[in-house]
């Protein structure tokens, strides 16, 4: 079966990092998309975007917010594999999967 893409030209675009219930926008200016890679796009409703308990803060501070986030992600994950270990257990890492 034929898909149809089409590709986008999108203008004055903020990428939108949430960690926990704080969020950073950064800007990001034109971006290009090819059709392909488009799922779904929409509007945000400004109304109900200010009914969430979201609190925003600066790029700086979502940015660290993120960083110690994904570094807790990495040590629970180096805690699992070696208590894995331990039982002699082992994981595959993800980069050396198959992909199907």
């Amino acid at each position: 079966s034929l898909a149809a893409a089409a590709n986008l030209v999108l203008h004055q675009t903020v990428e939108r990092i949430h960690v926990g219930k704080k969020y950073g926008d950064i800007p990001r200016g034109i971006f290009v998309v090819r059709g392909e890679n488009v799922v779904l796009l929409g509007e945000i409703d400004l109304e109900k975007e200010s009914d969430t308990p979201l609190q925003q803060v600066s790029i700086e501070e979502i940015l660290e917010e993120q960083r110690v986030e994904l570094q807790a992600k990495q040590e629970s994950e180096k805690l699992k594999v070696q208590a894995l270990k331990e039982r002699g257990l082992s994981v595959p890492r993800a980069d050396t999967l198959d992909e199907y």
